[in-house]
């Protein structure tokens, strides 16, 4: 049986959340799942020479960068550089609503220049052989989705796009936060699910609300090739990631066992402490390791109170959990 392919589920892009450290413990539950990085601004790489942004181990692949930025010749440039450094996908964010990235011009308003999109992300395909992708809204403000959306997908088509992910929700500019543009407007999947067959030649992946890993497989079989999960697989990441490689891609490999995980992240804390970060810089992302089992809530408290602890300090505590699961 083939394998299907790493974007039938992802992790979504989220930013201050699925940095290196973060993408490193998740792939210690999913062999599979596609990961993406956090947005990184294309004029951070190309005018602020931050490539420090790109590193990533290779343990976390199959990883994919996501890109943010308006100006073709700059996300080319870009896109060269996230190729140059290893990542299987380079997508572009047409998303994210945030004022931060409504002043550069970028994310979710792009949404209002389908052409620009495209510009943009035919110059991105021209720039590296690595596949370019895109992950937009269904709309803005006070456009119709049900022009706006198909208005994107030409756009992305007719630029040699052949996977698109589609944030089932419209994006507010003005009156609401990025946390309430997740939660506020109304989902629509069954608009996104119309596309599928209006854009046969497009890979067509879903993303909004998807808070069960049964919730995925149902969006799956309603015809969506993938689905993109973001802040439940964060806070819940065993109960979604742990059974994902047997119940989304038939591996039978047995599922990760989240204590051996907890064990197995003293290496990346080592390395992060050896370049001066603190514990809580990785352990954050673990807070959600044991969610809905016994322990969990000494688990996260004892991590949130060491948060400028030692590696040791952490050894002692997946021990003594290791001991009373032993009892």
């Amino acid at each position: 049986m083939t394998t299907p392919p790493a974007w039938r589920l992802s992790v979504a892009p989220m930013l201050d959340w699925t940095d290196s450290a973060c993408r490193q413990f998740h792939r210690r539950l999913s062999r599979h799942a596609l990961l993406y990085t956090e947005m990184v601004t294309s004029a951070a790489l190309v005018r602020g020479g931050a490539l420090h942004l790109l590193r990533f181990d290779p343990a976390e692949q199959p990883v994919a960068l996501q890109l943010g930025g308006s100006d073709p010749a700059e996300l080319a440039e870009a896109t060269r550089l996230g190729a140059d450094a290893g990542y299987s996908e380079i997508n572009l964010n047409v998303g994210c609503p945030s004022d931060r990235v409504q002043s550069g011009c970028f994310g979710a308003v792009l949404m209002n220049t389908p052409g620009l999109v495209g510009e943009c992300l035919a110059a991105m395909r021209a720039a590296s052989a690595v596949e370019v992708t895109v992950k937009c809204r269904i709309g803005v403000d006070d456009q119709n989705p049900e022009e706006a959306l198909p208005a994107l997908l030409q756009a992305a088509r007719e630029a040699g796009i052949r996977r698109v992910t589609v944030h089932a929700r419209k994006a507010w500019l003005q009156g609401l936060s990025p946390k309430e543009n997740r939660e506020v407007p109304p989902l629509d999947y069954d608009l996104v699910a119309r596309m599928i067959p209006e854009f046969p030649d497009l890979t067509i992946c879903v993303n909004g609300g998807i808070g069960t890993l049964d919730e995925a497989r149902a969006l799956l079989a309603r015809g969506f090739a993938g689905v993109m999960i973001g802040r439940a697989a964060y806070h819940r990441p065993a109960e979604i990631l742990g059974p994902a490689d047997r119940l989304i891609y038939g591996d039978t490999a047995p599922e990760a066992d989240p204590l051996e995980v907890a064990a197995g992240m003293e290496d990346v804390i080592a390395a992060h402490l050896q370049r001066g970060g603190r514990l809580i810089g990785v352990t954050r992302h673990l807070l959600g390791l044991f969610a809905g089992q016994p322990g969990a809530r000494h688990w996260r408290r004892a991590l949130s109170e060491m948060p400028n602890g030692t590696l040791s300090d952490y050894r002692a505590l997946v021990a003594g959990l290791m001991e009373r699961q032993a009892a």
